[in-house]
């Protein structure tokens, strides 16, 4: 959640950091979703932060973005993507409209999509959930966040001892091709 609230963790500064003592999403001023992007080939990983729902038609905007920045340039003769999910949420694998955002994605690039779901609450199973989001979450610990701007710069710098590195992108609205 973005605004004046307290998220757990150290942070070390050089004067006192005062934040509301509960994190309610009454008083936060807004919300940054960080849906991400393993990408095991390339050790890369995206992450698309949104300011709005996390719901399957952001999902594949998130999906689009990343193909359109990224995709197209590391997998240039692609006829097809295996696509690993968790089990919940806006890709759950029982979401009609996830399988509909993932046939226009298909329609849109002329890909071959495979979905491949984990099944639900067996993060432990999940690479993504392994690799990258530990590494997101600890250089998100103890700051509060007053816009996305700041979120986006922190989540850029995680990093691993295996050199996963994260970019980040912020999903506008207007920027993906809708139908």
């Amino acid at each position: 959640m973005i605004g004046n609230l307290y998220r757990a963790g150290k942070l070390y500064t050089t004067e006192a950091v005062q934040t509301l003592d509960h994190d309610f999403p009454s008083l936060a001023e807004g919300v940054a979703i960080p849906p991400g992007i393993d990408d095991v080939k390339q050790n890369q990983g995206h992450v698309t932060l949104g300011t709005s729902h996390d719901t399957s038609e952001f999902a594949g905007d998130s999906l689009r973005q990343w193909w359109h920045a990224q995709g197209t340039a590391d997998y240039p003769q692609a006829t097809s993507v295996l696509i690993l999910c968790a089990g919940g949420g806006s890709n759950a694998s029982r979401s009609y409209l996830f399988k509909a955002e993932m046939e226009k994605f298909a329609g849109e690039t002329g890909l071959e999509i495979r979905v491949a779901h984990y099944p639900p609450y067996i993060s432990k199973s999940n690479p993504i959930e392994q690799r990258m989001f530990p590494q997101l979450t600890r250089v998100c610990q103890g700051v509060s966040f007053s816009s996305v701007e700041p979120v986006k710069e922190l989540l850029s710098k995680a990093t691993t001892k295996t050199g996963l590195g994260v970019r980040v992108n912020i999903l506008k609205l207007g920027i993906c091709n809708r139908s």
